[in-house]
């Protein structure tokens, strides 16, 4: 959520930048927003005008009914009355103005960076960097089921017959493998100077509402039928909630942190093959880390967390490359996202494996997160990043570890978290 003042000195900045996020719809949004304010603040003058004329006339009373001028007292006392039921008038249209203004500047997306680049869809993402040289190996790599199904790894049929489509059992030594990556990233994550955490799986309704868009909410958000709860998308949802209505003394910035969970999304719409299997899912697992700092320093931040999660992969032999997300792509919270992608061997290409965004003060508005300075109180930047969510990385991991008798290769890095076998050997 934007800064009402920004509506109020520089409508035209808000609209352009409703325009170069091709959500032209919004635009009269902006103008209900300036007349929404505007009516607000003058109900609130006119109520503290009939309040103050309230005490006046409470005080008048008093006095003419020690002078024993009762008539008078009782006319005053009717002006009073009116007076009251036109402050209660006034309060309820507050309410209902103030709320409704409230959800038009949550629809308002947030001013987007200098740095984004203007595209209407994903399509128009710009490359910026490659670490480590693509390859593809003289043999052919198979879809990832088929490798996952040799190595005796996953269990997609007894899944659909417990949960339905879009889950799996995975086992043996993937299962192994899908633990040890995660361990392996809390680790790296503790070891850059971030405070591991376990959250909620769940989260309340406002919530929900403060750390995501509505279209969002819609399209990923599990409801607990009967409860005001929600399944969480990522931990980013509870470990950002952490804070709503809080405080934070300027000196405890920036918080830090990296937390796991397992994370739930509906995934609507329909998806082609290469986005079957374990690719795009509604349960998995993930790393991920947050980031509260004060304004000044959340460019410097995005540059680091983004940074890490291409060292974690480039560690474990994975060739990775970032995008800059462009303009129609940006979540209409995010000032700047950049996306992680790892290379596909089978496919010959690359695909996403994480997302970095920077949501400036947008979220923590929503949230009403603020930090203490020696003036007073500031919102605070917020800043979220996958460090690694190991389904859809298991698909880069096997197919850029992968061997032409089957089995996949162990980097050293996660050889200790998988009792020292360097090897997956398959077993069909």
């Amino acid at each position: 959520m934007i800064d009402i003042n920004l509506i109020r000195t520089s409508p035209e900045t808000v609209r352009e930048n409703i325009r170069k996020k091709f959500q032209d719809h919004k635009l009269p949004l902006v103008d209900e927003a300036i007349a929404l304010d505007a009516k607000k603040r003058a109900l609130q003058t006119e109520g503290d005008e009939l309040r103050a004329a309230r005490n006046a006339l409470s005080k008048k009373i008093g006095l003419l009914m020690k002078e024993k001028k009762l008539a008078e007292a009782e006319q005053v006392k009717a002006e009073v009355a009116r007076d009251a039921a036109r402050l209660a008038e006034v309060e309820q249209e507050t309410e209902q103005a103030a709320a409704r203004l409230k959800e038009v500047m949550m629809s308002i997306p947030n001013i987007i960076s200098p740095e984004t680049p203007i595209g209407k869809d994903d399509s128009e993402n710009v490359e910026r960097e490659r670490f480590l040289e693509p390859a593809v190996p003289a043999f052919e790599v198979p879809y990832h089921l088929d490798i996952l199904e040799k190595l005796d790894g996953i269990d997609i049929d007894s899944a659909r017959r417990t949960s339905g489509q879009g889950f799996y059992y995975l086992t043996g030594d993937v299962a192994r493998l899908h633990s040890a990556v995660l361990a392996y990233a809390r680790d790296f994550m503790i070891g850059k100077g971030f405070t591991y955490c376990i959250p909620p799986f769940m989260i309340r309704s406002d919530v929900v509402s403060g750390v995501m868009s509505f279209e969002e909410m819609d399209g990923m958000m599990y409801k607990i039928e009967g409860e005001d709860l929600y399944l969480i998308g990522t931990s980013e949802h509870s470990m950002i909630g952490r804070f709503m209505g809080q405080t934070v003394d300027e000196g405890r910035l920036p918080l830090t942190l990296t937390s796991y969970s397992p994370c739930f999304r509906k995934e609507k719409g329909a998806h082609g093959i290469e986005e079957r299997g374990i690719y795009r899912i509604h349960q998995f697992e993930k790393q991920e880390m947050i980031v509260i700092c004060k304004p000044e320093d959340s460019c410097e931040w995005f540059e680091k967390m983004y940074r890490y999660t291409v060292e974690l992969f480039v560690s474990m032999g994975i060739p990775v490359r970032t995008l800059e997300c462009c303009s129609g792509d940006l979540a209409d919270l995010k000032y700047r996202s950049l996306d992680v992608e790892a290379w596909s061997p089978r496919q010959k290409k690359y695909f996403e494996v994480g997302s970095c965004s920077n949501l400036t003060d947008a979220q923590a508005r929503r949230l009403n997160i603020r930090y203490k300075t020696d003036k007073g109180t500031a919102f605070a930047h917020t800043l979220n990043n996958t460090v690694v969510a190991p389904p859809r990385m298991l698909i880069a991991f096997l197919e850029n570890h992968l061997q032409e008798d089957g089995s996949v290769t162990i980097p050293e890095v996660l050889r200790p978290y998988m009792g020292g076998i360097s090897v997956i050997a398959p077993k069909k």
